[in-house]
């Protein structure tokens, strides 16, 4: 029985080429980046030519590109390096992921007040509710681009010019906005310097890059503070050896996610289509958590990529076991936060009724996927769903 991997939002395969890119450098082109010697050379060459191919496609410049281990460093570099000395005021919206809410909660232990955005039954936070929460005191705005967990893109860029606006009504500098990137980038088209926002961050294994690489994109001339010292490396934002091979990576991978995206975008809308049609005539009653079908439209408020779905009166730790073993792998939600037990911190902010928050099931997609793959994990999932539903009872 073959298995079906459906649950890209936590990590994708890497590819091929992506590998072939990376493997000279881990072999051949092995220098320091910063030894002043042919060897450092060539590889500060190909580290600086990763740099600019990353900034181009996300609509930054070059030394606006800080590499880091990943998005989860990325995310903790800006937030502790955007929000000053305490006491302030800190905005986040309530659906974050574990590795920008957590920094935060960290934050107010420290003299911090934090404050979070509501959302509504989508998912999506109502740009007319960040003023009602800004304060003269604000320091820091953290909204992510696309939600982990139900695929809900946020209206980044009317957020930041209301933030703008708000400040400019006082004459007064605009608190920084932070916008975690990670389930957006290589996966529709993001750019930087549109959106508006003054630290961006992305993770390379998202989009089948390597693990252990990604980057935070700081706009020029934010003072962001260092979290670790010890090196001149990056501008002395974030020191240390830069992974070139990694980097190399990284630029590849985003680079091929690029390169006919439109097109993967519609092939990614035919298999989700495909898979709530199945699940829908097999597997009812479902009920579709975040944004509806809009997210297949020509104006999307959701990713594809992402279905949140729940099966009422079967629960998501017994399914979620039970689909493993007809194998199809998928998620109760964030792989960061998927040991607890606890019911998602993010459909209890959407407000979702009980029996559906406690029986919620991720499946993300990757464009590598194929129609009969899909297809017959909804075939896989519908028989599953039915047994359980079928049974006297089921334990808790």
């Amino acid at each position: 029985m073959d298995y079906i991997y459906l649950d890209n939002n936590a990590t994708t395969p890497l590819l091929p080429v992506v590998w072939e890119a990376m493997r000279p450098y881990l072999t051949e082109t092995f220098g320091n980046p910063s030894s002043a010697h042919a060897a450092g050379r060539r590889a500060r060459r190909a580290l600086e030519e990763a740099r600019e191919s990353l900034a181009a496609h996300l609509g930054a410049e070059a030394p606006e590109v800080l590499f880091t281990s990943g998005a989860t460093e990325a995310n903790n570099l800006a937030l502790f390096g955007l929000c000053g000395e305490s006491p302030g005021h800190l905005l986040a919206s309530a659906v974050e992921h574990p590795s920008v809410s957590e920094p935060l909660r960290q934050l107010s232990t420290g003299g911090f007040h934090l404050d979070l955005l509501p959302v509504d039954k989508h998912g999506l936070v109502p740009v007319s509710s960040l003023t009602e929460h800004l304060r003269p005191d604000t320091r820091l705005v953290a909204v992510m681009l696309a939600n982990h967990e139900t695929g809900a893109l946020q209206p980044i860029s009317s957020l930041v010019k209301q933030l703008r606006d708000w400040a400019a009504e006082r004459a007064a500098a605009a608190p920084y906005f932070h916008c975690d990137a990670t389930q957006a980038v290589g996966k529709v088209p993001v750019h930087f310097h549109d959106l508006g926002v003054d630290t961006l961050a992305l993770s390379a294994h998202k989009f089948h890059g390597p693990k252990g690489i990604g980057a935070l994109v700081v706009r020029r001339g934010t003072p962001l503070r260092p979290r670790t010292w010890g090196g001149h490396q990056q501008y002395g934002r974030r020191p240390g050896t830069e992974p070139v091979a990694l980097a190399v990576g990284l630029a590849c991978a985003l680079d091929y996610a690029c390169r006919d995206m439109k097109e993967r975008l519609a092939h990614v809308r035919r298999l989700r289509e495909r898979f709530l049609a199945h699940l829908q005539a097999h597997a009812a009653p479902i009920v579709l958590n975040g944004p509806d079908d809009r997210c297949c439209a020509a104006d999307p408020t959701g990713l594809p990529h992402t279905i949140n779905v729940s099966f009422p009166g079967v629960p998501a730790d017994v399914l979620l076991m039970n689909l493993d073993l007809a194998g199809v792998a998928c998620s109760t939600g964030s792989a960061c936060s998927s040991g607890s037990l606890l019911p998602s911190p993010v459909l209890q902010a959407m407000g979702v009724a009980e029996e559906v928050l406690r029986s919620a099931l991720r499946f993300s997609l990757s464009p590598l996927l194929s129609l009969p793959a899909i297809e017959e994990a909804a075939r896989r999932i519908a028989a599953v769903v039915s047994r359980l539903r079928s049974r006297p009872s089921i334990p808790a």
